[in-house]
């Protein structure tokens, strides 16, 4: 059986090496040469413990920590149930020898052996070729089981899309929870100019201090949904491999295997 295109080894981080090594290779002597870089004193002095607590622990930051969190163990579990539903296709669920041809009658007990094996756990594959065999022991025609296995496939993708739904939302209060510390901040520095006692100096620092608020509730935000996003496409694309693997697998093992009296008889008749 031929490796499906699919399941080959992805080279997308071996181009993001080369991506970062042709970017580096470019900036980094440009940096040399304007001298546009800031020497660690620099940095020290700038990112001091103070500042990096106030950039990471206000209160938006937690609110987004948390919702990333969650979403982030969300979609372990849901990339370790891929895991398990990958588990399926070396299972022996079908007659895989060169030839093998599969009979009406063959149907039933094919379906309880599908059950046998899989000991009755839910796999989105095992349950295509159980429905897929169920329907072509009533039938006994193949284009129908092709039907059934094609619209499970769909239903089992929508199911898959719909219950991704409270990670999609938890993306989506991310950036809400840090536009909200934005928002805090700029009311906070606008607010200063409504303060008549205070000299400029102190103006400037407690006006400067809420700006910071509002930039550093964006910087986390914006951050955090970045990662989030990425790793939903990742798990999304592993639930739609899923899918996509187990429909390929029905078609070589299942659709291309069945007997079909119809298709017999118009061939002896021609």
């Amino acid at each position: 059986m031929s490796i499906p295109a699919s399941r080959r080894p992805a080279r997308e981080w071996l181009l993001l090496v080369l991506a970062l090594g042709i970017v580096g290779g470019i900036t980094v002597p440009l940096w040399q040469i304007t001298g546009t870089g800031e020497s660690r004193a620099e940095l020290a002095a700038r990112w001091t413990p103070e500042r990096l607590a106030k950039l990471f622990l206000g209160p938006e930051q937690v609110g987004c920590y948390v919702c990333a969190v969650w979403a982030l163990l969300i979609l372990q579990s849901r990339y370790r149930e891929v895991l398990r539903q990958r588990q399926a296709f070396g299972l022996d669920l079908l007659p895989t020898e060169e030839g093998a041809r599969i009979l009406p009658e063959d149907a039933r007990p094919l379906a309880r052996k599908v059950e046998a094996v899989t000991n009755r756990r839910p796999f989105v594959l095992a349950n295509m070729i159980r429905l897929g065999l169920n329907k072509y022991a009533v039938s006994r025609f193949a284009p129908d089981v092709a039907e059934v296995v094609r619209n499970q496939a769909d239903v089992e993708g929508s199911r898959l899309v719909s219950s991704m739904a409270t990670v999609h939302y938890l993306a989506w209060a991310i950036p809400a929870i840090g536009f909200v510390g934005t928002v805090r901040g700029l009311a906070g520095a606008f607010g200063m100019a409504g303060v008549t006692d205070l000299d400029m100096t102190t103006f400037t620092r407690q006006a400067t201090d809420q700006l910071k608020i509002a930039f550093d509730c964006t910087l986390v935000a914006l951050l955090l949904s970045l990662v989030l996003m990425y790793l939903i496409h990742v798990v999304q694309r592993a639930e739609e491999l899923l899918v996509a693997d187990a429909q390929e697998y029905c078609q070589e093992h299942l659709l291309l295997r069945l007997y079909d009296p119809a298709a017999v008889g118009e061939s002896v008749s021609g």
